[in-house]
């Protein structure tokens, strides 16, 4: 593999024009592809396999014309002080607001509290529901503005209006001007790293690029195979990630070739010969942590997965083909200021602060190995209390109209309000549908934990009906959890009783319960999946059996910690002001997943350059201390400037609004920090220090099973030897070479 990524690198290098011209063609192509095609189709939350979903398909079989996904609002009235809700003027406020909102196009209805009894018992809160056609997402600025106004008027009569819901709910955002700050941050890391404008920004452009063709692709793609408006969300952030981390590589390892003489042609080869192996390996995982989001059986999941794969494997073809073939424009201009001005290039010293460190661990590996796997050990402790769950509106910022909303309807209607669960009953075969549905309505009013029940409503037909019941505790609640198992594993004997019927909890409460489930259920096989076949592709990159166990074992370790510090900062609540984390809960059911999946990936790009340095020293010669030495002298800056662009990147998602934002940003920030600096410069060491040759030990007859690739650039050392290059300043160091 080396001696043909070599040649490619080269030919890059030198045919830079067609290179160079085939990426902006197949730019453009992509591009004209996304605005012919027609519009994405409506995000799909279709959770195949869970009750809520099987109840949520049942409503929309037997109820004609209703969407079970459609868009509501639910307004909430408070009297002012020492009034009631029943008022004359109150009330004619709040007639007047339901007439309002019901005339809309996309209104399917709207109920005023007095014909609903939606009135607590203190007659000082109410509450009014509209409901939509389409989804939230569907909904006109039009209808939108004309419920808006509508609330306008009523609260001009002196009361408090609040709008629950997602009809006007505010969408989630990534961080704004904090995530620009990151990027920026992530500029200036790469210019310190450096020394180079054009050695800084190279990384950016060719990221830029990749992220372009990608998201370009998948709006092309969109309509033929079901992608949504938010499939492309994953696979911006890791096409960014990856795109920048795979050219800063190359860029690196450019420069350093150039400093040990090699004409900027042959150092482009090399280059992509040796770092660049690591770079189809290190992308190879992050596909494999990537696809394998296909064994959740959660059909976004699957798309969001595999369309971020490709937007890595783009990534990878672009590092390359076009990093070199930029090389091949700026081949001096990427070099430091200081080897420019003096025609003398020197990287990668034989002393700097990666072999420091190096040999600090080497003479230390037993204290440095405990103390790391105590301190990641520790911080994961708070994972045994997960509770996993959808923060809804309660996890929203005070200043949002849908937390206002929720926090008046707990304090008027208790805290279970929030969280109703739907009960669908399907009567078909029952003998009487009415008698059969009020013996259900019974059972589960009974029940320890039900506060009240709502009266069915029935479809067409008949033989199907729907009615509400609300818990007593909120809908985060782990004994609302214990409710819903409570109703189902009840169900056999109350559908014993109604001769025929069957009943399925749905809602969103049962939804999130459903969904956290499955989720859970699924962590396990996914980390099998994806750390299997890891440990079988870093045992051929490798040629070890130890050193992937060891990959695999550091990366639990990091991301078991990272999601015990997500549990302790969102659920227990520590910190959490100095996050702007203003009410805490359970964990998105999918953060273990996403944490998983995107840490992985990184982190096995971590463990990819810096042992396949280890390895390639080793390989040449280099016993097994001095390969360890030689591998943190070579990558440990760069991979330290990577953890750090990638760092600031998804801090800026901390500076978000939303909760579920604000968790994901601090988690993939924090399982990095842990990763690259503890993980990778404290733990892996450490092991091969103490393992000493072992680390590189694989069974004859598994080797001779496993195919080679010479990631380690053994066949280039049997290349001609290419005349060194002449000094940076001198013109005639962009001259091309003979060629191969």
């Amino acid at each position: 593999m080396a001696t043909f990524l070599y040649r490619l690198g080269r030919t890059a290098f030198r045919r830079r024009w067609y290179v160079a011209l085939i990426w902006v063609a197949v730019l453009g192509a992509v591009g004209f592809g996304a605005v012919k095609a027609p519009a994405a189709p409506d995000a799909s939350n279709s959770m195949p396999g869970i009750e809520s979903q099987k109840a949520f398909d049942l409503m929309e079989q037997r109820f004609p014309g209703a969407k079970a996904d459609g868009a509501n609002a639910r307004i909430v009235f408070v009297a002012p002080d020492g009034q009631k809700i029943t008022a004359a003027g109150n009330k004619k406020a709040i007639d007047k607001l339901v007439d309002d909102a019901a005339d809309g196009s996309q209104v399917a209805g709207a109920v005023s509290p007095f014909q609903a009894n939606a009135i607590s018992k203190d007659a000082t809160t109410a509450y009014a529901t509209v409901t939509y056609k389409v989804k939230a997402d569907g909904l006109t600025d039009a209808s939108k503005n004309h419920l808006k106004d509508a609330i306008a008027q009523a609260k001009h009569a002196g009361l408090t209006v609040e709008a629950g819901g997602d009809a006007l709910a505010t969408q989630p955002a990534a961080g704004g001007a904090a995530e620009g700050i990151g990027i920026a941050i992530a500029a200036l890391v790469l210019l310190i790293t450096f020394g180079s404008m054009t050695a800084a920004g190279l990384p950016l452009l060719t990221a830029l690029i990749g992220v372009g063709v990608s998201m370009a692709a998948i709006m092309a793609l969109s309509s033929a195979f079901g992608l949504s408006s938010t499939t492309g969300t994953l696979a911006t952030m890791l096409g960014l990630a990856c795109g920048i981390d795979y050219a800063v590589f190359i860029v690196s390892r450019y420069r350093e070739e150039r400093a040990k003489g090699h004409t900027p042609q042959e150092a482009a080869g090399l280059a992509t010969g040796t770092a660049g192996s690591a770079v189809v390996f290190a992308g190879l995982t992050v596909v494999i942590a990537l696809a394998g989001l296909s064994v959740i059986g959660i059909p976004m999941l699957t798309k969001m997965g595999l369309a971020a794969a490709g937007a890595v494997m783009i990534g990878v073809f672009i590092a390359l083909t076009l990093v070199p073939a930029l090389l091949g424009f700026w081949p001096n201009a990427v070099l430091s200021r200081n080897a420019r001005k003096r025609g003398r290039i020197k990287e990668g010293g034989t002393n700097n602060g990666g072999s420091r460190w190096a040999r600090f661990v080497l003479r230390r590996p037993l204290p440095v190995l405990l103390l790391s796997v105590a301190g990641l050990g520790a911080l994961a402790v708070p994972v045994m209390d997960l509770q996993l769950g959808m923060p809804g509106d309660e996890a929203k910022p005070t200043s949002t109209t849908e937390r206002r909303a929720y926090d008046d309807l707990a304090k008027g209607f208790g805290p279970g309000f929030n969280g109703p669960l739907s009960i669908v009953v399907d009567a078909r075969a029952a003998a009487n549908p009415k008698a059969a549905v009020t013996t259900i309505e019974k059972k589960i009013k009974a029940t320890d934990g039900v506060v009240s029940v709502s009266p069915a409503r029935f479809n067409p037909a008949g033989d199907t009906a729907m009615f509400t019941a609300v818990p007593s505790t909120a809908p985060t609640d782990k004994k609302t959890q214990d409710l819903v198992k409570t109703i189902r594993n009840q169900r056999p004997a109350t559908e014993a009783s109604t001769h025929g019927a069957s009943f399925e909890v749905t809602g969103t409460t049962a939804l999130n319960i459903d969904m956290a489930q499955k989720t859970q259920n699924a962590l396990i096989p996914y980390l099998i999946v994806v750390v299997g076949l890891a440990i079988l592709l870093l045992m051929v990159v490798f040629r070890s059996v130890l050193v992937p166990v060891k990959a695999a074992v550091g990366f639990l370790l990091s991301v078991l910690a990272a999601l015990g510090s997500v549990v302790a900062v969102f659920q227990w609540g520590w910190l959490a002001s100095l996050l702007g984390v203003e009410t805490t809960g359970p964990i998105m059911s999918l953060m273990p997943i996403f944490l998983v999946g995107i840490v992985f990936g990184l982190a096995m790009d971590y463990e990819v350059f810096l042992v396949a340095r280890m390895r390639e020293a080793y390989v040449h010669g280099d016993n097994p201390r001095q390969a360890v030495e030689s591998g943190f002298r070579h990558s440990a800056r760069v991979v330290v400037a990577a953890a750090l662009i990638m760092m600031a990147v998804f801090s800026g998602f901390i500076g978000a609004s939303e909760s579920m934002i604000k968790m994901i940003g601090f988690g993939l920030a924090i399982a990095v920090l842990f990763d690259a600096f503890i993980v990778r410069m404290a733990f892996v060491p450490a092991v091969l220090a103490l393992l000493g040759k072992a680390a590189w030990w694989m069974p004859h007859w598994l080797d001779r099973i496993l195919p080679k690739v010479d990631v380690e650039g053994e066949a280039l050392t049997q290349q001609s030897t290419i005349p060194p290059a002449p000094p940076a300043h001198d013109d005639t160091a962009t001259q091309e070479p003979a060629r191969i």
